[in-house]
């Protein structure tokens, strides 16, 4: 198989500092506001319940404002990603901002080694991470690994459903055009620009994806250990996800919506587990 981390590793390493600068991640809001929250934490809050004090990881953090976001509600955290890039936008804001938390690059599934066999009270995972990973079932191994007995995992992805959907479509027509399932050969795409407004134009466009089912993801985490004791599906999601066919909802927090009927689809979903 191609070196699917190389090649997307190139794509994000390329976005982070776009990403950094654009109004999407709300950089600005964070140095003006000491409480502010990233949309995605903030869509959360009711249901993650009290951080203060939990020693916490998020993986692929990206540019870190998820990260940092959990450290303002009083977690202790670390931050983990496999782009440089990405952790030199992170540590820049984190240290402009006083932050606390800690950043470390490498590979998912390297993450045990590489924070030498921790126990956390916490593992996050934010929107948009599982579509980067080939193998679920790994994953999971790795969130199981990670966690101290009692700990949980916390996660809000894009629902695989929705990830199935062609996009683009004039009819308006919600068709399943990509596979549900996890596959072994990657999704290959070969795309220019992001999902948050720049004016950058990108050189690293072709990235390799893959979906996976709900129950390929609750079944992965059963076997290694964990109860599931949260799995809620959402009508909305943080982004314009079917370009043309959403609206952005009034208060809530930049939340999109299928315009057309959105009771049809799941658009997103939170799922917290406990290991036991």
């Amino acid at each position: 198989m191609t070196d699917y981390r190389a090649i997307n590793r190139a794509s994000w390493d390329e976005r982070a500092p776009a990403h950094a600068a654009s109004p999407g991640y709300s950089v600005d809001l964070f140095r003006a506001d000491p409480t502010f929250l990233s949309y995605v934490v903030q869509f959360d809050v009711p249901r993650l319940g009290d951080l203060r004090g939990l020693r916490g990881v998020h993986l692929q953090c990206h540019i870190g404002t998820d990260t940092i976001s959990l450290a303002r509600l009083g977690a202790n955290m670390t931050g983990y990603d496999f782009s440089p890039a990405a952790l030199t936008e992170a540590r820049r804001l984190n240290d402009e901002l006083g932050a606390g938390v800690e950043f470390v690059e490498g590979d998912l599934y390297d993450a045990v080694e590489a924070l030498g066999e921790p126990s956390f009270d916490l593992v996050f995972t934010g929107i948009g991470a599982l579509c980067w990973l080939p193998d679920i079932r790994r994953w999971a191994s790795v969130v199981a690994r990670l966690l101290r007995p009692g700990g949980r995992l916390f996660i809000r992805e894009g629902h695989p459903m929705l990830w199935s959907l062609a996009d683009g479509r004039e009819d308006a027509l919600l068709v399943v055009d990509h596979p549900y399932f996890e596959t072994a050969e990657p999704i290959v795409w070969d795309e220019g620009g992001t999902y948050v407004e720049t004016d950058v134009e990108f050189v690293h466009n072709l990235t390799h994806e893959w979906n996976h089912g709900i129950g390929e993801i609750v079944t992965a985490l059963l076997d290694n250990g964990m109860q599931i004791t949260m799995l809620e599906e959402h009508d909305t999601v943080p982004w314009e996800a079917l370009p043309g066919q959403m609206s952005l909802l009034p208060d809530t927090n930049h939340e999109w919506q299928l315009t057309d009927r959105p009771e049809r689809l799941a658009h997103s979903y939170t799922l917290q587990a406990v290991k036991s």
